[in-house]
């Protein structure tokens, strides 16, 4: 398959990737592929800045709105999904723009990773022993089972670190063995990195929250906790969502809320530039750039694929 042209927008949360990945779709006759994981939820709107159908203007987006909060989401099944969605565009004689800040979506799709199955059993009991013993501990196990699963993963990603030990565990091999590999791409793809300076950037974040404030996350938040919100392993602890929770619950005010919200939003795009970085494909774009639309044009045009 390569040597077919997908073209991805990726970049941190807060860098206008949705607004570019509109108007490159009416230059290039496109379509958009989300890989956003949290726009993939239905009712999760404001808190995601998803963009509303009247302001698509007319461009057809995918896999958005397609699972229920209290279902979780899963990269395997995201993979299956976006390719199916991209290999339609491409035989629409399209171009498939796949868009967001998801990092291990994105290279589900245009490199070849394996995604091993998962075991219940085993899974509930590491969960036990994380709830038990904590992040660290089960991060220290991990190390001296996969040392570089390890650094890859941090030793606070609870979650992950499970998963990395379940993995390893069902197969006998290390979870690293899993991990993306940049030489081997299922698409021949144009990878565009949105991003902007950090001062900037930390203070649209703020801002863009208090935005959403204003526009009615919390009840949205409300809405959602009445549909089984917490229940969600993966919705509940979207960016926002976790924080308003509290102040349902009366654990934290509405200016609280903001700043813890702003705040992690904060971490996780340092975490999103870490991963993004770290890929030696992406062609990096200054969202702040007056000419922005035309330099992603012409990396498109200009750039080579395998």
């Amino acid at each position: 398959m390569t040597g077919r042209r997908l073209v991805v927008v990726a970049g941190p949360t807060g860098t206008g990737k949705s607004e570019l990945a509109l108007a490159l779709a009416e230059r290039l006759d496109g379509e958009i592929v989300n890989a956003d994981s949290m726009q993939l939820y239905r009712g999760m709107d404001i808190g995601t800045a998803k963009l509303p159908p009247a302001d698509r203007r007319g461009v057809a987006h995918h896999l958005l709105d397609v699972l229920d909060v209290t279902q979780t989401a899963s990269v395997a099944a995201y993979q299956r999904d976006a390719r199916a969605a991209i290999e339609g565009i491409l035989g629409r004689g399209r171009t498939p723009l796949l868009v967001g800040g998801s990092g291990l979506y994105i290279r589900a799709v245009v490199d070849s990773i394996e995604f091993p199955a998962t075991d219940p059993a085993v899974r509930a009991r590491l969960e036990d022993e994380l709830a038990a013993v904590g992040a660290a501990a089960m991060a220290e196990r991990l190390t001296r089972a996969d040392p570089e699963a390890a650094v890859m993963i941090g030793p606070a990603n609870g979650r992950k670190i499970v998963r990395a030990l379940e993995v390893i565990e069902l197969t006998g091999r290390p979870f690293s063995a899993t991990m993306p590999r940049y030489d081997a791409p299922v698409y021949g793809a144009v990878q565009l990195l949105l991003d902007q300076e950090t001062g900037e950037l930390d203070r649209r974040l703020e801002h863009r929250v208090r935005r959403m404030v204003a526009a009615g996350l919390l009840e949205e938040v409300r809405r959602l906790d009445a549909q089984g919100l917490r229940r969600g392993v993966t919705a509940a602890r979207a960016l926002g969502y976790a924080q308003f929770l509290q102040v349902l619950d009366g654990g934290a005010t509405v200016d609280q809320a903001v700043a813890t919200t702003a705040q992690a939003t904060r971490r996780f795009v340092r975490r999103q530039r870490s991963w993004f970085r770290r890929d030696p494909r992406m062609i990096d774009l200054d969202a702040a750039r007056p000419d922005l639309l035309d330099r992603a044009v012409d990396a498109v045009a200009g750039a080579s694929v395998g």
